[in-house]
């Protein structure tokens, strides 16, 4: 599976949390400790937001620990809210387009997990996005279906209901057309203002997800695993739940897609 970080607070330079820890972002691209697949080496992004609404985007196919602008950029660039991923494939091709994050105007979302048997329910899921949002839709995997979905479930006014209810469609598809796990999912998502998290399944295995509170840093990380082995203060998230992360407030609300209705 694929591992993310993500970060919201005082400014910091991205390196903070891609690079610098012991257990950082791109050493976990090496040596997950917290998932099934060790080696994430499908492609990485960063989207970080600054001085304008819609948020910085840079992603590659490379293993994320060989790519010297990756490691320029984040020595440069500093921001008080950010994402960055490494990829593990689920069956989609290797591309950039395929890399998380994935951006439609000031929104940028990211994913680790999957939604069982996705190849024979790519199209119908497809057909879920709306007209809108679909010119967003640049890559193939379940992950951007998701975001556009959500967007189209009125992601900017009502961001839990709008995850709930794309969620449900798609988990819908993965029972009829798919086979089990239905879905697993650990998801990050930002309009600017606020982190969002989800950490959901529809089995006993949702992917891992934990928090942390820096005092010296003045910000909160959000993270697949964390990021120092040696930091006995990261907060494990529960199955199950929506978090709102803004600057020091955390609020973790139970997160439940409706049933739908499936046919026989």
């Amino acid at each position: 599976m694929c591992r993310w970080a993500a970060y919201v607070g005082q400014p910091i330079f991205l390196e903070d949390i891609v690079s610098r820890p012991d257990h950082s972002l791109i050493r976990q691209s090496q040596g997950a400790q917290r998932c099934h697949t060790p080696v994430n080496a499908d492609g990485f992004g960063i989207a970080w937001y600054g001085d304008r609404p819609e948020p910085g985007l840079y992603r590659d196919v490379m293993p994320a620990w060989s790519d010297p602008n990756l490691h320029s950029l984040v020595q440069q660039v500093r921001s008080g809210l950010f994402m960055a991923h490494v990829r593990a494939s689920t069956g989609t091709a290797t591309s950039r387009n395929n890399c998380h994050p994935f951006v439609a105007g000031r929104w940028s979302f990211m994913h680790n997990g999957q939604f069982g048997g996705y190849d024979a329910l790519r199209r119908d899921a497809d057909f879920m996005i709306p007209d809108a949002f679909y010119p967003y839709r640049k890559g193939a995997t379940d992950s951007e279906a998701l975001f556009l979905i959500a967007l189209g479930e009125g992601l900017d006014r009502d961001p839990k209901g709008a995850m709930e209810r794309a969620i449900a469609r798609l988990t819908d598809l993965a029972v009829r057309r798919g086979i089990a796990p239905f879905v697993r999912a650990a998801c990050a998502f930002s309009d600017g203002q606020r982190l969002y998290a989800i950490r959901h399944a529809s089995d006993d295995h949702a992917p891992s997800l934990f928090h942390r509170w820096s005092r010296t840093r003045n910000g909160r990380a959000v993270v697949s695993e964390p990021l120092e082995t040696d930091e006995g203060d990261w907060t494990e998230i529960p199955p199950g739940s929506f978090c709102v992360f803004d600057r020091d407030r955390v609020t973790i609300q139970p997160f439940a897609p409706p049933a739908q209705a499936v046919a026989a």
